[in-house]
């Protein structure tokens, strides 16, 4: 690598509507430094296609930590690229050779139309959590922290899964595009814990209704949605899910 950074080739997805048909363009992108993330390289690109008058490329992002679950690109066909437990805000250009052709695309599945080029629409994520992703409570002083004693492994399965950030990589990931992982997530996170036990049933069978709607296929246990997590939310989750979702069948 020379002091001046390395030199990446792309192959961007362009897409400039749902309904116009996309295409892979060429890219070379020079002066990367080995700290830089992905989509800082990606801005960088966008700075010379704006200097030459061309129309950006257009990605998600948002905090750039990790956290949001904003990001989300296809790299070199793996959801948030080659690194595990990563997400593409935090994958490092160090992990890229010189001269190396990256495949840059956005995730795709029914539930997901694309918007324009890298960007898709997950707006199908808010309407399963909307269907019982939640607790009902009463407004008004915070409970004791101590009013209702849970087991620390109790507590610990819970938090685990509440760990997921809503990326939707387990969906691009899944050869069934199915968001088992995610919904599994939502609804272990409160099956654990005593506070979501009276909205048990209707949340099981609310949230994976809503997933069929959208269009997301079922889960065939491929496993691809728990490697390429970067939260790593265990398939268990998916278990959990699928018990609460046949005893809610029996209940109704």
């Amino acid at each position: 690598m020379s002091e001046k950074g390395i030199t990446i080739h792309l192959k961007v997805w362009r897409q400039s509507g749902p309904d116009e048909p996309g295409r892979l363009v060429e890219y070379s992108v020079g002066g990367i430094l080995p700290e830089m993330s992905f989509l800082e390289m990606l801005d960088i690109l966008n700075e010379q296609i704006i200097g030459k008058g061309e129309v950006p490329i257009e990605f998600d992002s948002d905090c750039r930590e990790g956290i949001c679950g904003t990001c989300g690109l296809v790299i070199d066909g793996v959801a948030h690229g080659p690194r595990t437990a990563t997400t593409t805000c935090e994958l490092r250009m160090r992990h890229f050779r010189d001269g190396q052709t990256i495949i840059v695309e956005p995730f795709r599945a029914k539930g997901f139309p694309v918007i324009k080029d890298l960007i898709v629409d997950r707006t199908a994520f808010d309407r399963i959590m909307q269907k019982g992703g939640y607790v009902s409570t009463n407004v008004g002083s915070a409970p004791d922290g101590n009013a209702i004693p849970i087991p620390k492994e109790v507590a610990d399965k819970a938090m685990d899964a509440a760990t997921c950030i809503g990326c939707a990589a387990c969906v691009a990931a899944c050869p069934n595009a199915a968001a088992a992982l995610f919904v599994s997530a939502k609804i272990a996170q409160l099956a654990h814990l005593p506070q979501g036990h009276a909205e048990r049933t209707r949340r099981a069978l609310g949230m994976i209704g809503q997933a069929d709607e959208e269009g997301f296929g079922d889960c065939s246990n491929h496993g691809e949605c728990e490697a390429v997590c970067p939260k790593n939310i265990s398939l268990e989750t998916i278990a959990q899910m699928k018990r609460d979702y046949i005893r809610a069948m029996l209940r109704r």
